[in-house]
């Protein structure tokens, strides 16, 4: 079976803890141990997010004032980079040795024209509270937003509409190899009016751009990986019920929190609707029960 498995991004930190590399990497760590599980078999593709690790980072380049600071596109492949580091060593430290494994950095085209650059809404970096976000947003032409009881920077999320490197990561797939692409969704990349290829102060949502993923590489199964067990109804209170096997016309029709399972689902759909395979949202932990089809909200065309 070809799966792609979407990492949340409570797979690389957890709410609320500090940000050093030992963190990210034993957090990692336990995601590869679950990954791994699902290795033998399967062709495995991973795909992750990025979004603390780029807002730190552009947090340490606007902090040296001496050059301008790098622009998100430039700090989305450095992440890219570093994250599929450590999996793959993770990984190889869980797998047999003649296991190949390879991170591609993975540009994805957005239309220039897209209405997401109008409306930022993709948070990044770390939460402030609201006076130290304020200022922050003051100083450096930062769009903020809410984020619970705190605030975040928030950037334009524009629809993925191709991934350049879909060749390459297909043939490594075929030939056996487990790839990590695709990282934070991608680099995102637009043509200009010269139609001259060149990055984009972007950040595109992951979920999206792992179902394009997964609906270019002819995936059998999109495991979305995140911090609960499925989709539910009621969320938080006494009568929630957790959504099983559902169509993507039936699930698109449940009253849902908005919040960050919005683009979970919307992925969901519409990989199983363009291709007629299996979406799942669930957690992590369950992944070997998700492939065998036992565990998380099961979405089908």
């Amino acid at each position: 079976m070809r799966i792609v498995i979407a990492l949340g991004g409570n797979a690389l930190l957890q709410r609320g803890q500090p940000m050093t590399s030992e963190n990210q990497r034993s957090n990692i760590r336990l995601a590869a141990e679950r990954i791994a599980a699902v290795v033998p078999g399967n062709e495995v593709v991973v795909a992750h997010g990025n979004g603390p690790q780029v807002g730190l980072l552009a947090l340490q380049s606007a902090a040296y004032t001496e050059v301008a600071p790098y622009p998100l596109d430039v700090l989305g492949a450095q992440t890219d980079a570093m994250i599929g580091y450590v999996i793959e060593q993770e990984l190889g430290n869980l797998l047999p040795g003649h296991q190949q494994l390879a991170t591609m950095l993975t540009m994805i085209e957005v239309d220039r024209n897209d209405p997401a650059f109008q409306n930022p809404t993709k948070p990044i970096g770390p939460v402030y509270d609201k006076e130290t976000a304020e200022a922050l947003a003051a100083e450096s032409g930062w769009a903020i937003a809410p984020d619970g009881d705190k605030f975040r920077r928030v950037v334009a999320s524009p629809k993925p509409k191709r991934i350049f490197e879909i060749r390459p990561i297909r043939t490594l797939v075929e030939n056996g190899v487990v790839v990590i692409c695709a990282g934070g969704g991608g680099i995102p990349t637009m043509y200009d009016e010269n139609n001259d290829l060149q990055g984009v102060e972007a950040v595109i949502d992951k979920d999206l751009a792992s179902a394009l993923l997964a609906e270019e590489l002819g995936a059998d199964l999109l495991v979305i990986a995140t911090d609960v067990d499925g989709v539910y109804l009621n969320w938080g209170t006494p009568d929630q019920t957790k959504v099983g096997e559902v169509t993507a016309g039936e699930i698109e029709g449940l009253d849902l929190p908005a919040g960050s399972m919005g683009p979970k689902v919307a992925a969901a759909c519409g990989f199983a609707r363009a291709t007629g395979g299996t979406a799942v949202i669930g957690s992590l932990a369950d992944i070997a029960n998700i492939v065998t089809g036992s565990a998380g909200t099961r979405v089908t065309g």
